[in-house]
């Protein structure tokens, strides 16, 4: 069983991308929405390794990582021990290569 550390970086590109589309979409995508596709998004980290399959990362900035992806999130992860780190999450409107 796998026990799971994610980084402040991770946590904060998730909810400053649900917090942009809110502000963008404010009359359509009520605050109730956006904490729930939060918080969806934070419980899919969870899954990585267990139902999420490990992929090879598709973007230059996270070879030497895993990836897997839930959903329209993808995440960089390493794994020591039987610590999963999640170094960052990119939504798939935003993977591309900087």
């Amino acid at each position: 069983m796998y026990r799971y550390r994610i980084s402040s970086q991770c946590y904060n590109k998730i909810r400053s991308f649900y917090r942009n589309v809110f502000r963008k979409y404010r009359h359509t995508y009520s605050k109730a929405l956006m904490h729930k596709n939060i918080d969806d998004a934070f419980a899919s980290m969870f899954h990585i390794e267990r139902t999420l399959l490990r992929r090879k990362p598709t973007i230059q900035q996270w070879q030497g990582f895993h990836m897997a992806n839930a959903g329209k999130w993808y995440f960089a992860y390493v794994i020591e021990d039987d610590v999963i780190i999640i170094v960052d999450a990119c939504h798939s409107q935003n993977i591309h290569e900087e």
